[in-house]
């Protein structure tokens, strides 16, 4: 997801994606900050898909209130 460029700076940016791990669980990695420098990075584990699916659609829906636009998606389709 992306935010327009509020005056004289850079637009942000928010990536969520989920990604299973060697035991089965699942990750969601969300990373967000200023483009063309470094973000943060915050990482939750969930044992099941399904959990670890409705915590990104969660933190997506609070980004797009918040004013970001969604500008790529890939793999998932609710």
């Amino acid at each position: 997801m992306q935010k327009s460029a509020e005056q004289n700076a850079a637009p942000r940016f928010y990536h969520v994606l989920i990604q299973q791990d060697l035991l089965g669980g699942w990750t969601l990695v969300r990373e967000w900050g200023n483009q063309g420098s470094a973000g943060r990075v915050k990482k939750q584990h969930f044992i099941n898909r399904d959990e670890a699916e409705h915590a990104l659609l969660e933190s997506r829906d609070d980004q797009l209130d918040r004013g970001y636009k969604v500008v790529f998606l890939e793999g998932f389709y609710h």
